[in-house]
């Protein structure tokens, strides 16, 4: 039976280095510093972490509004608290649950290929997940490209947050 589903991966860009050149321990604080941002923001959005992959996560959602909040909102979190940029791919469509806890289709690896696409600080989209975005969060084509593994190009839109206004200066009085 399939289920129609939006995937996302999000992964620390640089892990590998960082922690060849801050150790261990500093590795495993700014781990536990994403992985509790990561909890925070799927709780936030109503979407489940679905597995955790080493300084990386895979997020699935019913709905593709709020983990597109997620992500987006994560990626601009991130940025002020942990010292590794975030990168992200989302996708959506009918997948097959398969035994029970996990999920197999086309969306999941098209989630996990533009995640791997993305550079630092960038989250990229198919151009279905992008018109589904909630407000607040702008989308730039990015062009159709050729992804690892698959046959055919691929549409591809960057998100990002819209920044946050200025605030209004005070009237004199």
């Amino acid at each position: 039976m399939r289920v129609e589903r939006t995937f996302a991966f999000v992964d620390l860009c640089g892990f590998t280095r960082f922690t060849d050149a801050q150790g261990d321990d500093e590795s495993v604080r700014v781990l536990t510093q994403f992985r509790t941002a990561v909890r925070e923001s799927a709780t936030d959005f109503g979407v489940r972490v679905a597995k955790w992959l080493g300084d990386g996560a895979m997020f699935v959602g019913v709905q593709t509004e709020p983990l597109v909040a997620a992500v987006v909102g994560l990626e601009a979190d991130l940025s002020e608290t942990v010292p590794l940029p975030l990168r992200g791919g989302i996708a959506a469509g009918a997948v097959i649950v398969f035994e029970g806890d996990d999920y197999t289709g086309s969306a999941v690896n098209l989630a996990a290929r533009l995640c791997d696409l993305a550079g630092p600080h960038e989250v990229l989209c198919t151009p279905e997940v992008a018109e589904l975005r909630p407000p607040g969060i702008d989308a730039l084509p990015v062009g159709e490209v050729d992804i690892k593994g698959l046959v055919h190009r691929v549409s591809v839109v960057r998100l990002t947050a819209h920044p946050a206004p200025e605030p209004l200066p005070e009237i004199a009085r």
